[in-house]
């Protein structure tokens, strides 16, 4: 016998279908972007107006994280908004909750923020990626190791040609400004080691600041709380940086000629 034939989907049907799949992909973008992102839009989804009680439901649970996250994860939030040596590059970090750490980075950071303000007055040491509040093995991506409060990115010091400017960095974000050099990496797939040469350009062309990024160099390399400190090989030689605890990330990872990634 001939099989009945299923009759046609209703166009309101498939509309609603993909409402559905629209809502999951933009709450799996939001948390893959923000950790709590998701949860905040999934909250204003009964709403007619979702946009504004999204916000508001963003703002509220990004308050609560900030009281939540020492007591569950352990890992406090790098303050957002503070003038003192030791800032956050950019206050998109905040907003995304990409500035959590445990306490003892934190401190490694403190530390060594001070200890640039002393040696050269008036510098200022900017934090970028950190880690999200909660989970282990969270990942914070484009980071392969940005997932357990235990690592930290700091931008380079530069000066404009001449002299050293509080708070200047190449690229809007302290990311993706690269320092030309060598390498011993090949073309590998798959990888996150973009070399991104048609941003370059856009960038200015500032100096790195060679006294400061010697003087946090050697701070870092005499810390015994860092485990761990990636720089691109080219850079450790031509800033002459030695320590048993500076390492390679590896030829899949980011490429780490446009920050320093420091771990416990």
């Amino acid at each position: 016998a001939d099989l009945p034939l299923r009759p046609p989907r209703r166009p309101r049907e498939t509309e609603r279908e993909v409402k559905v799949a629209g809502h999951g992909l933009l709450i799996l973008a939001l948390t893959i972007l923000t950790q709590i992102g998701g949860l905040a839009w999934a909250l204003a989804l009964p709403f007619r107006n979702r946009l504004p009680i999204f916000l508001l439901a963003y703002a509220a649970l990004t308050l609560a994280v900030h009281q939540l996250a020492p007591l569950i994860s352990g890992r406090q939030a790098i303050p957002c908004f503070v003038n003192g040596p030791l800032q956050l590059q950019s206050p998109l970090y905040c907003l995304l909750n990409r500035n959590y750490a445990k306490p003892a980075l934190i401190g490694v950071a403190r530390d060594l923020a001070m200890h640039m303000n002393e040696t050269y007055p008036g510098t200022v040491t900017q934090v970028l990626d950190a880690n999200f509040p909660f989970f282990d093995g969270f990942p914070l991506l484009p980071h392969l190791s940005h997932k357990d409060g235990a690592k930290l990115d700091l931008a380079f010091w530069y000066d404009n040609g001449t002299r050293y400017q509080l708070g200047l960095t190449r690229s809007p974000l302290g990311y993706f400004a690269f320092e030309p050099g060598p390498t011993a990496c090949l073309h590998a797939f798959p990888t996150l080691r973009w070399d991104l040469d048609w941003l370059q350009p856009l960038f200015p062309k500032y100096p790195l600041d060679g006294p400061r990024m010697r003087s946090a160099l050697s701070w870092l390399a005499q810390d015994r709380r860092v485990g761990r400190v990636f720089l691109e090989p080219h850079l450790r030689e031509s800033l002459g940086a030695q320590g048993a605890n500076f390492g390679f990330q590896g030829c899949r990872a980011a490429r780490h000629d446009d920050h320093i990634h420091i771990q416990l």
